[in-house]
C-alpha cells in the first residue's frame, strides 16, 4: 500500500475559478507597479508612537507584579468573536458623527461587528446567505474580492450596467423585471452589492439622488444592500455624499461595510453593521473561521481611531489625490483615444480604449517586458455570470470588456507615475494605431 496520497479530490469551485489576478500580479517586483490596490501613504510615524505609548503602557502594570502582568496577558489573549467591546465604542461614536449611521449613543456599540478585513465581512455575509442556485445583483465590472467568493459559494451574478457615476438603478430595476421572465434565473435577487464612494475597480462615485434611489428600490424589492464603504475616508472634496446606510432607519435593509486597511494601513481590519439578524449569524460564522481578530491589533487601532485619524486622515488623503491628479493628466496627454473615469477619492483609475484590443495579452506580451503592471479589465467580470441587457430587457450570458484596464495610483510617487504611465500611454499608442 503506497504512504503516499496519489490525488486530491477537490470541491468542484477549485476546477472553474482561478487564481486571483490581483494575487497573481503582486509576485511581480517592477518600477512602475499600477496593479493592485496597494496603500502607499501610511503613517508609520503615528503608528510607533502608538507602539511606543501602548507598550510603555504595558510595561509599568508587568512591573506592578503578577496581577499587573496578568492584566496585560489578558490583553493579548483571545476576545470576543464580535470585538473587543472599548474599539467598538469607538467605532460606534466615529460611524454616527461623522457618516450619520443611527446609532445609539448608549448601546450602538453592539451593533458593530470587527472582522479581519472587510474581505472577510464580504465572506460571512455570503457565506451566511448564499444558498446554490441563489441571484445576486452587482455592477459591472464589479470588485473581484466580491464575485469570486459568490460565485463559489454557487450565487448566479447579475451584472447591472454602469456609466461614470456608478450603477445606474432604472437598471437595476428592470433588472429585478426581468428576472421574473428568465428560464435561467429560478429565484429572485435578495442582494445587491454596490461600492458608493469611489468604487473597486472604475473609481467611480454614486450621486447623492442613486443612493436613495437604490435604497427605495431595496425598500421595493426586498433586497439587502451590502454597502461596501472601503474607500469612504480616501475623498478628495471636502464633502462625503450620505452614505446608503444613512437612510435605513430601521437597520433592516442594508449591510454596511468598513474597513481600516485603507486609512490605518497596514492593519487590516474590518468594521461594519448590519441587520440584527444576519448580525448573529455573521458572528457564528466568523466564529468557525478565526475565532476572534487579534486583540492586540484591535487595541492599537482603537488608539489611533480615537486620538490621531482626525489629524492624519488629510495629510494621507492629499497624497492620493497628487497621485491621481498625476495619473489622470499623463493619460489624458499619451493614451489613444478611450475613455477613463474621474475618480473623486479612492485608489484607481478605469480606462478603455475605442478600438477593440485584449488587455491581458498585451500586459504579458508589452507591458510586463517594459516593467508595467496593471489590471486587466476582464478580471472584474464573473467567470459564470449573466448580465441585464438594457436593450433586449433580458438576463444573457455576460462577457468581460478585454479592451480595458484598471490603474492603481495609491503605490507609487507622482514623478513614478507620471513617467509609467506616459510610457505605457507610448506603448498602446504604438499597439493601437
Amino acid at each position: 500500500m503506497s504512504s503516499k496520497l496519489e490525488f486530491f479530490d477537490f470541491a468542484a469551485w477549485t476546477q472553474f475559478i482561478p487564481e486571483s489576478e490581483i494575487r497573481r500580479l503582486l509576485r511581480y517586483d517592477v518600477p512602475y507597479y499600477f496593479a493592485g490596490g496597494k496603500p502607499g501613504a501610511i503613517p508609520v510615524d503615528v503608528f510607533a508612537k502608538i507602539l511606543i505609548e501602548l507598550g510603555t503602557e504595558q510595561l509599568e502594570k508587568i512591573k506592578k507584579g503578577p496581577e499587573g502582568k496578568q492584566e496585560v496577558i489578558d490583553e493579548y489573549n483571545y476576545g470576543p468573536t464580535a470585538g473587543l467591546r472599548s474599539f467598538r465604542e469607538t467605532l460606534a461614536k466615529y460611524l454616527r458623527e461623522k457618516d450619520g449611521i443611527p446609532l445609539s449613543k448608549e448601546d450602538g456599540w453592539k451593533e458593530i461587528v470587527i472582522t479581519t478585513g472587510s474581505q472577510q465581512a464580504i465572506y460571512t455575509i455570503l457565506d451566511t446567505l448564499i444558498d446554490p442556485g441563489d441571484a445576486i445583483l452587482t455592477p459591472a465590472p464589479v470588485y473581484l474580492g466580491f464575485v469570486t467568493p459568490a460565485e463559489k459559494l454557487g450565487a448566479k451574478v447579475i451584472c447591472i450596467p454602469t456609466d461614470l457615476n456608478g450603477i445606474i438603478p432604472e437598471y437595476v430595476e428592470e433588472a429585478l423585471q426581468a428576472v421574473e421572465k428568465s428560464d435561467e434565473i429560478k429565484k429572485p435577487p435578495e442582494i445587491l452589492y454596490v461600492i458608493a464612494d469611489s468604487d473597486n475597480p472604475k473609481g467611480t462615485t454614486l450621486p447623492t439622488k442613486r443612493r436613495k434611489q437604490l435604497f427605495d428600490i431595496a425598500e421595493t424589492w426586498n433586497l439587502l444592500i451590502i454597502e461596501d464603504a472601503a474607500y469612504r475616508e480616501i475623498q478628495f472634496k471636502n464633502e462625503k455624499l450620505p452614505a446608503i446606510k444613512s437612510f435605513d432607519k430601521e437597520n433592516q435593509r442594508v449591510a454596511y461595510l468598513r474597513t481600516t486597511s485603507k486609512e490605518a494601513a497596514p492593519f487590516r481590519v474590518g468594521y461594519s453593521v448590519m441587520p440584527d439578524a444576519l448580525r448573529e449569524q455573521v458572528i457564528k460564522d466568523k466564529g468557525y473561521l478565526d475565532l476572534c481578530t487579534p486583540s492586540l491589533i484591535q487595541k492599537i487601532l482603537n488608539i489611533y481611531y480615537a486620538n490621531y485619524l482626525e489629524k492624519t486622515l488629510p495629510e494621507i488623503t492629499k497624497i492620493y489625490e497628487k497621485r491621481c491628479k498625476a495619473m489622470c493628466n499623463a493619460i489624458d496627454e499619451t493614451f489613444p483615444e478611450g475613455e477613463r473615469t474621474n475618480p473623486t477619492g479612492g485608489f484607481f483609475v478605469w480606462w478603455q480604449s475605442k478600438k477593440m484590443f485584449d488587455a491581458k495579452k498585451f500586459l504579458e506580451e508589452v507591458a510586463l517586458p517594459n516593467q508595467i503592471l496593471y489590471v486587466p479589465g476582464h478580471s472584474f467580470y464573473p467567470i459564470r455570470g449573466y448580465a441585464y441587457n438594457p436593450d433586449t430587457k433580458r438576463i444573457e450570458k455576460s462577457s468581460p470588456n478585454i479592451n480595458t484596464m484598471r490603474l492603481g495610483f495609491s503605490y507609487r510617487d507622482e514623478k513614478i507615475i507620471e513617467t509609467g504611465i506616459k510610457k505605457l500611454g507610448k506603448l498602446l499608442t504604438e499597439k493601437l494605431k
